[in-house]
């Protein structure tokens, strides 16, 4: 387990924003278990990442239980944690890959799984939706995520999107920060639970406008990042007033 003096302030404090990410998937409700996993680069560190102690619920992680490892898999830490081996293989592909992307966030919501089985996918339906209109990557099931030739077909998929739809299975946001990867989760998922909501009714969907729905996807694709790392700051409030111990 690190501690503050062993590391670098710029990795502690990447490990917090990590320990709070991992916090609030469990406040909104995104966490199945200890089943999925949130990473971030190390910084300064382009084949070393941190994860979660499996042992651990969301809820229990801080900022010190998260377990530093490389590209292969090795802890450097000197953690005794245990690290997902789907967890390893799904976000070591993409930090090897991906140089612009520091964060990567896989959930298996009730909303997400549901979309995850529809051939049609996520639809342009909603305003939060726009954050994924043609900006969407989808990869098939191969099964539980633990053969690491997988990460090959899984980086290829994804391209230069930062959303993707693990057909059968869940979904994925990258990010160029912990704000971003969470926001944009957080949004995926909201539009699954409308989308969802909307079919059940049965009813005849209002489309929205093909021009229109381009215009507002390239409007939102061309957003920075401070779009994203608006609400951080908010959400970091909330967890110091509810239990700051992530901070640990």
């Amino acid at each position: 387990m690190a501690n503050r003096e062993q590391v670098s302030s710029e990795e502690w404090d990447a490990r917090v924003n990590l320990a709070a990410c991992y916090r609030l998937v469990d406040y909104y409700g995104m966490t199945d278990m200890t089943g999925t996993h949130i990473t971030v680069r190390v910084p300064g560190k382009d084949d070393q990442f941190l994860i979660n102690d499996s042992n651990l619920f969301f809820e229990e992680c801080t900022a010190s239980s998260l377990i530093k490892i490389d590209l292969e898999g090795k802890v450097l830490d000197g953690s005794n944690g245990l690290v997902n081996k789907a967890g390893y293989v799904i976000h070591s592909a993409i930090h090897a890959a991906r140089h612009d992307v520091d964060c990567v966030l896989h959930t298996h919501t009730v909303p997400g799984m549901a979309v995850s089985a529809l051939e049609c996918g996520l639809l342009p339906l909603f305003q939060t939706a726009f954050d994924f209109h043609l900006k969407t990557s989808f990869h098939e099931y191969e099964g539980v995520a633990v053969d690491e030739d997988e990460r090959e077909r899984l980086v290829e998929d994804l391209g230069e999107n930062m959303a993707l739809i693990l057909y059968n299975h869940g979904l994925l946001t990258c990010g160029r920060n912990v704000p971003e990867a969470f926001s944009l989760m957080f949004r995926m998922n909201k539009s699954c639970e409308a989308q969802l909501m909307a079919l059940s009714t049965g009813e005849k969907l209002h489309e929205v406008d093909p021009k229109v729905a381009y215009e507002t996807s390239m409007f939102m694709k061309g957003r920075k990042t401070f779009v994203h790392d608006r609400s951080w700051a908010g959400h970091l409030r909330r967890l110091d007033r509810i239990d700051p111990s992530y901070k640990n």
